[in-house]
């Protein structure tokens, strides 16, 4: 594995576990969400410049597309839940109640 691939490996796991064991504000979460992400675009756009293709070549802007919806989206359900609920802890937050 060469230091590239393990940079982008370990970034993403980073981000990986920083969601899975960080988990009291959303924003955190949304945060290593895009950390993610963001490696994984890094990474995408590495190996089609590798590989030489063209065929490949929007395969990186459709993930970067992807990942700014899903960032809108989660900047979106962060308002909401801060309007409605007065902060952005996971614990606070009950789906069974309106």
């Amino acid at each position: 594995m060469t230091p590239i691939h393990f940079t982008f490996s370990s970034m993403f796991l980073l981000g990986l576990t920083g969601l899975a064991f960080h988990r009291t504000h959303l924003l955190s979460a949304l945060l290593c969400l895009e950390g993610m992400m963001l490696s994984l675009f890094i990474a995408l756009s590495l190996w089609v410049l590798q590989l030489d293709s063209t065929n490949l070549s929007p395969s990186p802007m459709i993930l970067l597309a992807f990942s700014a919806c899903e960032a809108s989206a989660g900047l979106a359900l962060l308002v909401a839940t801060a309007r409605t609920h007065g902060t952005d802890r996971l614990q606070n937050l009950n789906l069974l109640q309106c």
